[in-house]
């Protein structure tokens, strides 16, 4: 039988750089200058003082008038999490967890799992083992838990919304800045030579729109769903184990009901992991 750590702090593992996010701008960045470069296009062009301010500031301003202050207060937090690794507990180690508190709780009992709290870093789950070690009933545990889950997620829909939002803000003020920046080159038609560099500044501000958009707002606000929707996974398996365990179930059993949130490549890794652990402890 897996066994764990008794200072469950450890796995959530240390913050570190969200790679795929870096890569994806990186890419994105380069994807855009060297396009321009390809079809002859001079990436000074770019540097469109009266387009960015329609683009970057305008989108600021439709967010703002679209959400109200409190929710905006999250912006900053929501970058955070987007440039950082998620720290959510491994499903595996999870497994292993609940395996081993529930041996514990039917050889000691409940109240053996106390000792355990202050050693739990997830604040979620250490609310769980507190109310079933306080003796909560189960329905109670279920529906105070689930409410927990309903409030984070309604929180995370709010702060995807507004990438969202600004992802469909962004182009739409890129066909306005592209009508101001025609409007200034069409009211003078006397020199054609400039009516040309004109034009083309005009339409940096919808190449900026389009990208900011669909390059920016709204793969960020699709990677925030995502997250949020791991998160979840993972307390839908806690909440499963936590009943489980207050249930007084066999070890093999909670195992077997956690195992269902693996997906084949996960259990497949597991049973390879707890092979080679079993085949060291028989060497030694």
């Amino acid at each position: 039988m897996a066994t764990r750590p008794q200072n469950y702090r450890t796995i959530r593992g240390d913050v570190s750089v969200e790679k795929s996010t870096i890569i994806g701008l990186i890419l994105g960045i380069l994807a855009v200058g060297l396009g321009m470069i390809l079809k002859g296009a001079s990436l000074a062009a770019l540097v469109n003082p009266a387009a960015i301010m329609i683009i970057i500031v305008g989108t600021i301003a439709a967010v703002f008038i679209a959400f109200p202050m409190q929710d905006l207060r999250m912006v900053p937090k929501l970058f955070g999490i987007l440039f950082k690794q998620q720290k959510l507990i491994p499903k595996t180690e999870l497994i292993n967890m609940f395996t081993e508190w529930a041996m514990i709780s039917r050889r000691e009992g409940l109240l053996a799992m106390e000792d355990k709290i202050e050693g739990i870093d997830d604040a979620f789950l250490k609310s769980g083992v507190r109310m079933i070690v306080d003796g909560s009933d189960q329905e109670f545990v279920h529906d105070v838990l689930m409410e927990d889950i309903a409030a984070m997620e309604e929180r995370h829909r709010t702060g995807a919304a507004i990438f969202t939002q600004a992802g469909t803000y962004a182009p739409t003020l890129g066909v306005l800045g592209a009508v101001v920046g025609l409007v200034a080159a069409l009211s003078d038609l006397s020199n054609t030579e400039e009516l040309g560099h004109l034009i083309s500044a005009a339409f940096i501000a919808t190449l900026l729109g389009i990208f900011t958009g669909y390059v920016l707002w709204h793969p960020m606000a699709n990677k925030l769903k995502q997250r949020s929707k791991k998160e979840v996974a993972i307390r839908l398996m806690m909440i499963e184990g936590l009943l489980s365990i207050q249930s007084g179930i066999t070890p093999n059993a909670v195992r077997q009901k956690l195992e269902v949130f693996l997906s084949p490549a996960e259990r497949k890794a597991m049973e390879l992991a707890e092979g080679g652990a079993s085949r060291a402890e028989e060497a030694a």
